[in-house]
């Protein structure tokens, strides 16, 4: 099992291949803090799950995060790159050490939870699936998210992209930058979407104040416009008013796909969350999603919409590709195609389909 410290190491070398120098700098001062048995190495001493599966390095870092937006140490947001373009990891880090040495346990409280992300940057990619479904599947569609955390790409048609192709006017939600490579994605339609629902385990609500400010600080602090999206789309889903259903992903899809499927398409989707629940997990979700494909009938399909490492969906063992991949039940026959190789983050896409 890999070692807190091997993954703060690891977790460093991650954000600097996804273009984030200030978390690579501050988790690898981080490391460097538990060799020497300092306050990170306290505040970590004897975490008692697996600490690559926890991802313990960004609750971390989440929490000093926190602790800036908050305001809770001025002297610490004063050096932060949300303050200071000019950031430097040699004024930055004695202020945070100070704060966890002076607030141990708020920062272990903090760090019980697990990190919650909802990156909507994804929702290009996940946009270029719906609308490959438009052009095959009958509507109107039915949306059911998985592992949604606050529920933000529940309103992904009413993102604005910078696809060119997809550019509408009016659109005043948030604006999703990402670059579209390889070949043509399907054009934008405007689609008829009858009910929106989701679950996590742990959702937030883009209402409550303590949940906005969790989402906000799990954004890499050097990544302002990633911060900036976020805060759009948490405005929009407080517009909208979705909630997000707090439930086991595999009994809550077994709930949702029973009975006869509503005429159209009911779509599954979900992004980067198929790899983190257990294999026992993953297997009832895939069982229940492919039982009620085989009672599909003419006119009431199924779908389901998969961004996710290439490994997790039928790859190559072990691929670093992340993919988007679609299945398909009509009439009880099973169709699967990757649609496209996309970013975890967002940035880019190469469209395959």
């Amino acid at each position: 099992m890999t070692t807190v410290l091997e993954e703060f190491r690891l977790q460093s070398r991650f954000c600097a291949d996804f273009g984030s120098p200030f978390m690579s700098e501050l988790l690898a001062r981080g490391a460097d803090d538990i060799e020497v048995g300092g306050a990170t190495a306290r505040l970590i001493d004897g975490w008692p799950g697996n600490p690559r599966v926890d991802a313990v390095s960004l609750r971390w870092a989440g929490a000093l995060h926190a602790a800036v937006l908050t305001g809770r140490d001025a002297a610490l947001a004063a050096e932060y790159p949300d303050s200071r373009s000019d950031w430097s990891m040699d004024r930055v880090w004695p202020h945070a050490r100070a704060v966890l040495q002076r607030e141990t346990a708020w920062v272990r409280d903090f760090m019980r939870s697990p990190p919650q992300t909802n990156e909507t940057g994804r929702s290009t990619g996940l946009a270029c699936g719906f609308m490959w479904l438009a052009e095959r599947a009958p509507q109107p569609f039915h949306l059911l998210e998985l592992g949604a955390s606050a529920g933000l790409n529940l309103n992904w048609d009413r993102f604005a992209y910078a696809y060119p192709p997809w550019r509408r006017a009016g659109v005043a939600g948030p604006f999703m930058p990402t670059e579209v490579r390889g070949g043509e994605p399907p054009a934008w339609r405007d689609i008829t979407i009858a009910s929106r629902a989701a679950c996590d385990q742990n959702p937030l609500d883009a209402a409550n104040a303590d949940d906005r400010l969790r989402l906000r600080s799990y954004i890499w602090a050097d990544q302002t416009a990633r911060l900036e999206r976020l805060n759009a789309a948490l405005d929009l889903a407080r517009q909208t008013g979705f909630k997000v259903d707090k439930a086991d992903a595999a009994a809550w899809t077994r709930q949702k796909l029973a009975g006869d499927l509503p005429p159209g398409t009911t779509v599954i989707y979900h992004s980067v969350f198929l790899q983190y629940p257990p294999r026992d997990v993953r297997e009832a979700i895939t069982d229940a999603i492919a039982e009620a494909g085989s009672r599909t009938a003419p006119g009431k399909r199924l779908a389901w919409l998969r961004f996710e490492p290439e490994g997790i969906v039928g790859g190559p063992h072990g691929s670093a590709r992340y993919v988007l991949h679609a299945v398909v039940w009509d009439a009880g026959r099973r169709s699967d195609v990757t649609l496209a190789e996309v970013d975890p983050h967002g940035r880019h896409l190469t469209w395959l389909g």
